[in-house]
């Protein structure tokens, strides 16, 4: 799903009440008939709702939910915030519809909100995602005596006072715990920094124009399900392991042997056709027994990586798990990066030697993946002072080097060279458990050793390791996942997307 800026989507508004064409209150009131139809499935445990609306169209939306909500008996009281002497025209339309079935309570001063106690479930509809200006005065007195409630609060399309594509400065911001939003999420959304504000939230379809929408050009893409099944490959009766390549995993070290291991066995779940583990010797044992689908390459170091001889029949190199960092696994590495040529996985300690050793950076093969989590980032690249410009340096990164850089966390992003962004949407809390990530490296090496195509391992790899997460936690909860659960989960999460890879 493509991630619009507020300016394309109201464009997409414009075009579809143009040429479907239909009427901008009627298109109003069918994005208000779909807030109705998905607040009726949140568990509100609340029959009384007030609707605090401003005298835009975001305020003319929820005059429209509060009285298709008075039509289905729900008890609703109306707020309606004044700033100036005029709404917009939709707004006034839906307020004099609003005023035939109920109400309203019109907040003009300050001195007003001593007496006003907001009921039930709040519905927050005084601005939309179009603000660019930090909120104060009366609406940012009502936005701090909703937050302090301890009301149930639902932000319509946006939680106001919130921007949408750049971060706020100090001002009102309404802290919803769900929201509603219109045909397309907004990049605030998928950031950090922004959820105590938007709390759970859902993209609703309003019938903009998909054609008009899919003609836009467009950097930003929500990971779902269409998107990932466009990843589709054909399927050969008469293919064989050797079609599917042959992947080195550089992994582990005395004491880290469990970080190879699960690398390994998320690798081969990945559909590779070859996979050698070069581990050091005092992993021989180890792999063989945990993982026996693999073959063993030991180095001559007892305890540690140090030297990594690379056939000519390896396709794929995966690198970092439980690698360690001592100078002699440096040297190897370093060794490894001057002899590659073809894109790599590196995750971990590989990462962290890369930040220690910064010259390793002009030496990463062209679409190499690297897959840091938010330390590993920060060590990398350096601290971003909000999310918004840690996307701008994650992009920045992944131009300058010509690799994929995958941030992991909740709605992990995968930037590509060409400035493309893709955030991911499965997944759980449940997965910030050990050896999550090395799982991650060895589905995404296994991936990009069947397909020969960094990009669909990177963002299919993101998307299933979050699948199988899913489907780990509803297996055995989340407080009680385990990566192990995570590889058990990868083969029904790749069925679960009907992917043929």
């Amino acid at each position: 799903m493509r991630i619009l800026t507020t300016t394309q989507i109201r464009s997409a508004d414009t075009y579809t009440i143009a040429n479907e064409p239909i009427h901008s209150i009627d298109l109003m009131e069918r994005a208000s008939i779909a807030f109705v139809e998905a607040y009726l499935n949140i568990p509100v445990g609340q029959s009384r709702v007030t609707v605090v609306c401003g005298q835009g169209n975001n305020g003319g939306d929820g005059l429209a939910i509060a009285r298709l909500l008075g039509q289905r008996n729900y008890q609703v009281e109306v707020w309606l915030v004044k700033l100036g002497p005029r709404n917009s025209a939709d707004n006034t339309t839906n307020l004099k519809r609003w005023k035939e079935f109920g109400g309203v309570v019109e907040i003009e001063e300050s001195g007003q909100l001593k007496e006003l106690v907001p009921k039930g479930v709040i519905i927050d509809a005084l601005f939309g995602s179009g603000i660019s200006r930090k909120i104060n005065g009366l609406p940012a007195e009502v936005i701090k005596i909703i937050n302090k409630c301890s009301c149930l609060v639902v932000a319509v399309d946006m939680p106001s006072g919130l921007f949408a594509e750049q971060a706020n400065p100090m001002g009102a911001i309404i802290e919803a715990d769900f929201t509603l939003s219109f045909q397309m999420p907004k990049l605030a959304f998928f950031l950090p920094q922004n959820q105590k504000f938007v709390g759970d939230w859902q993209i609703l379809d309003i019938g903009l124009d998909q054609q008009f929408i899919g003609q836009m050009q467009v950097d930003k893409f929500s990971v779902d399900l269409p998107l990932i099944q466009s990843f589709q490959r054909v399927d050969h009766k008469f293919a064989h392991k050797g079609n599917f390549g042959h992947a080195l995993l550089v992994v582990g070290a005395k004491g880290k042997m469990g970080a190879a291991v699960l690398a390994a066995k998320a690798a081969l779940r990945g559909g590779l056709g070859l996979l050698t583990i070069h581990s050091p010797s005092c992993g021989l044992q180890i792999i063989q027994v945990a993982v026996p689908e693999a073959m063993s390459q030991v180095d001559a170091d007892e305890e540690k990586c140090t030297e990594v001889p690379v056939s000519e029949a390896i396709t794929t190199i995966g690198v970092g798990p439980g690698l360690g960092t001592a100078k002699e696994t440096v040297k190897g590495f370093k060794k490894l990066l001057e002899n590659a040529h073809e894109p790599m996985v590196i995750d971990a300690d590989g990462l962290n030697i890369i930040s220690q050793q910064r010259e390793c950076l002009h030496l990463l093969p062209q679409q190499s993946i690297l897959t840091p989590h938010p330390k590993e980032f920060q060590r990398l690249v350096g601290e971003a002072t909000d999310d918004y410009i840690r996307l701008k340096i994650q992009v920045e990164f992944a131009r300058r080097y010509g690799v994929i850089m995958v941030y992991k966390g909740a709605h992990t992003t995968v930037a590509l060279p060409n400035g493309k962004l893709f955030f991911n949407t499965t997944g759980n809390s449940g997965m910030a458990t050990a050896g999550s990530g090395d799982v991650l490296t060895g589905l995404i090496t296994g991936l990009l050793t069947r397909t020969k195509d960094p990009v669909l391992a990177a963002v299919v790899g993101v998307y299933l390791h979050g699948l199988a997460g899913d489907l780990a936690a509803e297996a055995n909860s989340k407080s009680a996942l385990t990566a192990g659960d995570i590889i058990q989960q990868i083969g029904p999460a790749i069925r679960n997307a009907n992917l043929q890879l």
